[in-house]
């Protein structure tokens, strides 16, 4: 239950709403607002490419009755700022984790009734206030949708009537073990994102010296499309189906994200052919927006690099 520091002031109360003070319950407030609404623009787009969540849960939260209860109603676009997350200096001036957008926001629904976008951004911000020293980091939106879409379609309705909390636990169990992906100051540790995308070169390199080298001599760094692909866990590269059939192997394997890398690296060497013949510019839109295939056969290609 969500409760405006205003609800709670009484005759003895003292906070001020322009108090910048940390003790101050609505610096809190208008602090967690900015993360608000950088988690309400994002899930409004979860998975545009399908209409699941725009939908009615059959299990809206018990609070929607009361429609101030609703997150979303805290944040208002018009009268706060917020700037993309974007990550900087590895190689680039700005990477930006989303790149696929839906034509239109998704749209709330009435008093009573609740959208799984609105589930999910309720998810994302408990997570950020349970996670202060991580907080909500743009492109998180991408890992929690195919988790909570696996939870809340299944076909037992005792299942799907448990998705959010379901969902919540999957998803900060996944975060555990990735969240060196999404703290910037971490970029430089052997788990960070620096180093995965490290792996992916010097395996690229042991498996195919000249298409290395053609994306070398290009200047064609691994920052410059394989920075997404690990850290969103391909979950933007291909469609919802095919994303879940990746996810269901790569979590199979020991050692999941040692094979993500060669998922990764499959992926290059199945486009062998055009890379070579391309040049900078065509190279890099080809690389940054994968072309459509049959993810089992980039699975083979991937376990064929054991």
């Amino acid at each position: 239950m969500v409760i405006s520091p205003g609800e709670q002031d009484g005759p003895e109360c003292i906070d001020h709403p322009l108090s910048d003070g940390p003790e101050s319950n609505w610096s809190t407030f208008f602090k967690d607002n900015e993360v608000l609404l950088q988690i309400d623009k994002d899930v409004r787009r979860l998975c545009p490419d399908i209409s699941f969540f725009q939908q009615a849960t059959e299990f809206p939260c018990e609070f929607v009755n009361e429609r101030e209860r609703k997150l979303h109603v805290r944040v208002a676009p018009t009268t706060l700022s917020s700037a993309n997350v974007e990550r900087k200096g590895i190689g680039m001036t700005k990477i930006n984790l989303i790149t696929k957008r839906a034509t239109e926001n998704y749209e709330a629904m009435d008093a009573g009734q609740e959208a799984h976008w609105e589930v999910v951004e309720r998810i994302l911000f408990l997570y950020a206030k349970l996670n202060p020293g991580q907080g909500y980091v743009q492109g998180m939106n991408e890992i929690i949708g195919p988790i909570y879409y696996v939870f809340a379609s299944d076909p037992h309705l005792e299942y799907r009537r448990y998705a959010e909390a379901d969902c919540f636990f999957c998803f900060t169990a996944l975060m555990g073990e990735i969240r060196d992906f999404f703290i910037k100051t971490l970029d430089e540790s052997e788990g960070g994102i620096k180093g995965m995308m490290a792996k992916l070169s010097n395996l690229l390199h042991e498996q195919d010296v000249e298409v290395w080298e053609k994306l070398r001599d290009q200047e064609l760094y691994p920052q410059y499309y394989s920075f997404r692909w690990l850290t969103l866990l391909l979950s933007q590269e291909f469609p919802l189906p095919d994303v879940l059939r990746i996810w269901d192997s790569v979590f199979a394997d020991d050692k999941r994200y040692d094979f993500l890398i060669k998922i990764c690296c499959a992926m290059i060497l199945l486009l062998r052919d055009q890379i070579l013949e391309n040049d900078f510019a065509n190279n890099v839109k080809l690389l940054q927006n994968f072309p459509l295939m049959d993810i089992n056969l980039v699975l083979r290609k991937a376990t064929s690099l054991e």
